[in-house]
């Protein structure tokens, strides 16, 4: 018979990097406090990382010591547990695509939940909540480009539309030009006329 934070911990341990797991979770294995203090002390013994309220991660075993799962890896097991759509932010989708040389400094992600931190070791990673339209497409190419377009702004959207209808592959512009009128006034006319000229 295994201890509470034992079996948390085998728990944890069975789970893919950057699976997350609650508390919540082992209530049916004792009370709310004793679940509580097991995740208290695994925590403080460095065996799991907590990264947000409620929520803890193990942490990856590798060559030069313990780190931090990949914030990807955690953002998608969120997305998984709560069944929330969550994406990179659109300054990483428009990097991703080519239309800025920028690297985001720090990790946003966009998501139909509420906005909250992550914690991974020393990094924060915001995970913020965006409109329905930006989450429309999803994580697909075209969803980014709706969020690389969200974030260049209408100014530069003409030429950022023509550079999209270049890179992207055919179906996934034909998806963008169908979703027009999801999106705001300015992007739905970029694309519009972009769809026109080709």
């Amino acid at each position: 018979m295994h201890t509470l934070p034992e079996t948390i911990l085998r728990h944890a341990q069975s789970l893919p990097e950057g699976g997350v797991l609650s508390p919540k979770e082992f209530l049916h294995l004792g009370s709310r406090p004793a679940v509580d203090q097991a995740f208290s002390r695994l925590t403080k013994a460095g065996k799991l990382l907590r990264v947000a309220r409620g929520l803890y991660a193990t942490p990856v075993a590798g060559r030069f010591g313990s780190r931090a799962p990949a914030p990807e890896k955690v953002v998608q097991a969120l997305a998984d547990q709560s069944g929330e759509i969550v994406v990179p932010h659109g300054a990483s989708a428009a990097n991703a695509l080519g239309l800025t040389q920028q690297v985001p400094i720090r990790e946003v992600y966009l998501t139909s939940g509420r906005t909250r931190k992550l914690r991974l070791g020393r990094s924060e990673v915001l995970v913020k909540h965006a409109p329905r339209w930006m989450l429309a497409l999803g994580a697909r190419p075209a969803g980014a480009a709706v969020r690389a377009l969200a974030w260049i702004g209408p100014m530069h959207a003409g030429e950022s539309v023509v550079s999209l209808h270049r890179t992207l592959p055919d179906g996934e512009w034909q998806l963008l030009a169908s979703a027009r009128a999801t999106l705001p006034g300015w992007m739905a006319k970029a694309i519009g006329q972009e769809a026109v000229r080709g």
